[in-house]
């Protein structure tokens, strides 16, 4: 992927271009972003670039073996880390490790880098189970870096997602992460950068990848097929992902199923019925799988955003699509100012409990009440 297909993060690129061409390239990366903004399409570039031998005004040259390898994933030297778990595709191992999906992930990639966490889980055929990065990957790791490079350039391992990482994994890993062989990077793709070991996340450079503008976010989608008119919507309401945006056109049922529960949460809360409320968490408990409840929490929070939004006179920048604006509306009017700082905590709760693999059912129904209890 070169520098030029990323829409948008310019500074991003200058500062990624200026490390390569000082030779001031750090040994370990720590991307933060929010999900879905571009941080994997960005390492890939950032790979591509400082192992092409025909790299010129700021961009690789695309054309050179290196960077053709690196455009189709398939480079000897360019290694994946992910969280995965056992599945139905994964190959006969009994500990499953990056590798054991890596065609799976070839094809995600390729097809869409913005994808989102449960969209890993889909591709990998693992979507009703919790994926982590466990230490028979920091062996698979530290055995790939035991050999020379293949070819004379950078070697990367490029982690995504390195909350996932279990603490005997990070320790396995902790030495050549602090001082590895010469000309090899870690590259660390977070979504949660307060949720990385701290033993990692101390020995990385920190780059933050902020949401994207309105505009460039539209103009992205354009660039998938997307209607102009849809992507224009979708570009106002993503907060600045791209990756949300098109799960949002892609996931629409989903996103449904979560928008009536947490309609008919919120007006159960408003017009004081506890019961009405609690068998709404009965039905967010009825979610399919962890990672589909960790999404709800994740939908809802957003919801909250918009109603602290509107309560504060800035529907403007709320996010709200033509369909939601009257519901939106009238929780704002109804609940006090003190709801959302209240209600982002309780789903915060649960999500950290959710990961703790805490009962469903207790975590629904306490988040419910929770809720009811600061409208």
């Amino acid at each position: 992927m070169k520098f030029s297909e990323i829409i948008g993060h310019e500074d991003i690129k200058k500062v990624l271009v200026s490390m390569a061409d000082s030779g001031r390239v750090p040994h370990a990366m720590l991307f933060y972003e929010n999900e879905g903004c571009g941080g994997l399409a960005l390492a890939l570039a950032f790979i591509q670039y400082i192992n092409c031998r025909h790299r010129h005004d700021g961009d690789s040259c695309g054309e050179c073996p290196s960077c053709k390898k690196i455009s189709k994933l398939i480079h000897p030297d360019l290694h994946f880390v992910f969280p995965v778990t056992s599945g139905p595709k994964a190959d006969s191992s009994s500990k499953p490790t990056s590798d054991s999906y890596i065609r799976y992930w070839r094809e995600l990639v390729l097809g869409n880098p913005y994808f989102l966490e449960n969209g890993l889980y889909k591709a990998l055929g693992i979507e009703g189970k919790s994926g982590n990065i466990a230490v028979a990957e920091a062996k698979a790791i530290l055995d790939k870096l035991s050999f020379t490079s293949v070819e004379d350039g950078y070697k990367a391992i490029v982690t995504w997602l390195p909350e996932k990482m279990n603490a005997e994994a990070a320790n396995r890993l902790l030495k050549i992460v602090e001082e590895p062989p010469e000309k090899t990077l870690f590259l660390f793709i977070t979504h949660a950068p307060e949720k990385v070991l701290q033993t990692i996340f101390s020995r990385c450079q920190s780059l933050r990848i902020p949401p994207q503008p309105r505009e460039e976010v539209a103009e992205a989608l354009k660039r998938t097929g997307m209607d102009p008119e849809e992507a224009e919507i979708q570009a106002g309401i993503c907060g600045g992902s791209i990756g949300k945006a098109l799960y949002s056109v892609s996931g629409k049922e989903e996103e449904s199923g979560f928008m009536d529960i947490f309609s008919d949460l919120m007006r159960a809360a408003v017009s004081r019925d506890l019961m009405s409320a609690l068998e709404a968490g009965e039905m967010m408990a009825s979610l399919d799988s962890r990672e589909k409840q960790k999404a709800f929490c994740n939908f809802a929070g957003e919801s909250v955003r918009k109603i602290f939004m509107l309560q504060q006179n800035m529907g403007q920048i709320a996010g709200l699509s033509p369909q939601e604006s009257a519901f939106f509306n009238e929780i704002a009017g109804k609940t006090n100012r003190n709801f959302c700082s209240k209600a982002l905590a309780c789903l915060d709760k649960a999500a950290g409990l959710l990961d703790r693999n805490v009962n469903a059912k207790v975590v629904f129904c306490d988040l419910a009440n929770c809720l009811f209890l600061s409208v």
